[in-house]
Parts: structure tokens; C-alpha cells; sequence
């Protein structure tokens, strides 16, 4: 279940609440008891992307590795030929 924050406009209070996505959000404030006053806030996740698996250290190296590889190959067999030439 995600935490929801809120903020009450009457007394600027803010606070969070564990709820499910189809439950209703609250309409009144636990700290001055008005109701009517709440607005939900959008607020930064802690969520980062770390560690191999993602685009910018597996992707990007990836896409330079076979190109290098197909070169080396590419050289390798011009030696082989050239070597049977002799």
C-alpha cells in the first residue's frame, strides 16, 4: 500500500497516510479538525535504478563491444588468409 501525503490549507499542516488507491482521501484535518481543507501533495520517491541491467551502464557499453568484436574477427581472418598464402 502507498503512502499519501496531505497537507490541511486552514493550518498548513502536513501529514502522511498508508492507504490503498481506491480508498477516499481524507477530508478532515487531524491537527485543527476542519474539514474540507485537505489537498494531496505530490511528493519525491526514494525509488532509484542502481546496480547493472539498466540502459546507461549495460546498453551503451554493449553497443561498442560488438563492433569491436567484428573488427577483431575481421583482422583476425585477413591474417589466417594471408598466413595461407605463404
Amino acid at each position: 500500500m502507498p503512502i499519501y501525503e496531505y497537507q490541511c490549507k486552514f493550518c498548513s499542516h502536513k501529514f502522511q497516510l498508508l492507504q490503498k488507491m481506491s480508498d477516499p482521501a481524507p477530508t478532515v484535518c487531524p491537527n485543527c479538525h476542519k474539514e474540507g481543507g485537505i489537498k494531496k501533495l505530490i511528493s519525491q520517491t526514494s525509488f532509484e535504478l542502481k546496480g547493472s541491467g539498466w540502459y546507461v551502464t549495460d546498453y551503451k557499453n554493449s553497443s561498442s563491444s560488438p563492433t569491436k568484436s567484428k573488427k577483431e574477427n575481421s583482422n583476425s581472418n585477413n591474417n589466417s588468409k594471408e598466413e595461407s598464402k605463404k
